[in-house]
């Protein structure tokens, strides 16, 4: 699979390059930082997928001058602010998706996949501002509901929390087992009793719960005018990585194995 990405910014495009990296494990990348450069890629070869980091600098006729030659290929168009105009204005151009970097990221991965199928994403606010503020209201609540289940992470023992503390780094039960100096029996035993307290079904979920937002990584799609939360000393929770203006942070590639696969559940301990 071959996917584009076009953007000024080289940490954005690293950053939408992790990110689309759990959608599609062995995707190509091919990146270019303006349209000329997109439309030399183009010649070249036919990607499964565009997707653009949308600026306000950026023209529509460009982006419907450059997709003339590939009506195909799915086109998702990411954005820092949306307008009903705006959003008109790219899909009449090409775009299949139009996708605020507000989104929460499990949304944002999901609306990249529909795209990527062949499906169309718009925000729900352009439809119906009525639905926006119910779901913002749903989320609202279910976040305060997760901000209760962290509560029980002071029932963790010290070493159920360094095998969170392990799980969050993406390491496997064997290399758990070896840095801890303990059984990969014990392993299985510590994590089925981590899964009870926190009420996960996989280490996905126990991950989630025990940070209590998504994970950290992800935060790179969030807006730069939204502040992330402040990590209290002593309480266990996510880092949160240092606030930018509109810009990606840049993730190396063994970085991404720690990020929760969308649409692919894990099933072991």
């Amino acid at each position: 699979m071959k996917i584009n990405i076009i953007g000024s910014d080289a940490e954005r495009r690293a950053g939408l390059k992790t990110l689309l990296r759990r959608i599609a494990r062995q995707a190509q990348f091919s990146e270019a930082k303006d349209w000329r450069q997109a439309r030399t890629a183009l010649k070249r070869s036919i990607p499964d997928m565009i997707v653009i980091d949308w600026a306000p600098d950026l023209r529509t006729a460009d982006l419907q001058k450059l997709l003339d030659d590939t009506p195909r290929v799915p086109v998702a168009v990411m954005v820092d602010r949306c307008g009903a105009p705006l959003v008109y204005a790219l899909m009449n151009a090409g775009a299949m998706g139009i996708v605020p970097r507000a989104l929460d990221p499990i949304l944002i991965l999901r609306a990249l996949e529909m795209v990527l199928v062949g499906g169309h994403y718009i925000p729900a606010d352009i439809v119906d501002p009525e639905l926006t503020r119910e779901l913002t209201a749903r989320r609202i609540q279910i976040r305060a509901q997760q901000r209760l289940k962290i509560r029980h992470h002071s029932t963790l023992s010290p070493r159920q929390q360094q095998i969170m503390r392990c799980v969050h780094m993406g390491s496997t039960n064997k290399m758990i087992a070896k840095t801890l100096g303990i059984s990969e029996g014990t392993v299985k035993i510590h994590l089925a009793s981590i899964f009870q307290q926190l009420g996960a079904t996989n280490r996905a979920a126990a991950v989630a719960i025990y940070n209590n937002v998504q994970n950290a990584h992800l935060e790179i799609l969030r807006s730069g005018d939204e502040s992330s939360s402040r990590a209290v000393p002593g309480q266990a929770g996510v880092i949160p990585l240092r606030r930018s203006r509109k810009r990606y942070p840049s993730l190396l590639d063994n970085d991404a194995a720690s990020l929760p696969m969308a649409a692919e559940p894990e099933s072991s301990f």
